[in-house]
């Protein structure tokens, strides 16, 4: 398997060939003010993510991360690799939250080419990335699809 970042430079839908990994560039940790804000506005009452005494006495024995944040960062990491050059995010699916995430955590994202295809108008095709999601220990955390209608280089880019 190659292993390739892309951050920096232009990504056009030709760049996107089936089997790539990207490693995303970046990493981010998660903040516990993130956590508990975003729980609370998304009107979330699970109290495994805001609750610290309760979570002390559970097998996790911390809080954990709100599962919408870890997909929103993940995708958000990925963003500038396979949404720079975006016309439409076109859906998602098989969205697997495969571990926890605690407050303090820090998130690292991986994405891979399943597929391209030819979209119906000519200045752009579609691509499916594979996105995954890993802590800071290498421990998978996430994983989902998302198809992505990204511009043609032969259409929009430097001639």
């Amino acid at each position: 398997m190659k292993v390739s970042a892309l951050t920096g430079t232009a990504n056009y839908f030709e760049d996107f060939k089936v089997g790539d990994v990207l490693k995303h560039a970046r990493g981010k940790t998660v903040e516990p003010m993130e956590q508990v804000w975003i729980t609370n506005v998304t009107m979330n009452t699970a109290e495994a993510h805001f609750n610290e005494h309760l979570t002390k006495s559970t097998n996790y024995g911390q809080r954990l991360g709100f599962g919408g944040v870890t997909i929103s960062m993940c995708i958000g990491l990925a963003a500038q690799d396979t949404a720079e050059n975006a016309l439409a995010e076109l859906g998602m699916d098989k969205i697997r939250l495969k571990g926890p995430l605690y407050h303090g955590d820090t998130l690292y994202c991986y994405s891979e080419v399943l597929g391209t295809s030819d979209a119906e108008q000519p200045d752009a095709g579609i691509v499916r990335f594979k996105h995954y999601g890993v802590n800071q220990d290498d421990k998978h955390i996430f994983e989902g699809e998302r198809w992505v209608l990204i511009k043609r280089r032969s259409h929009w880019g430097d001639k």
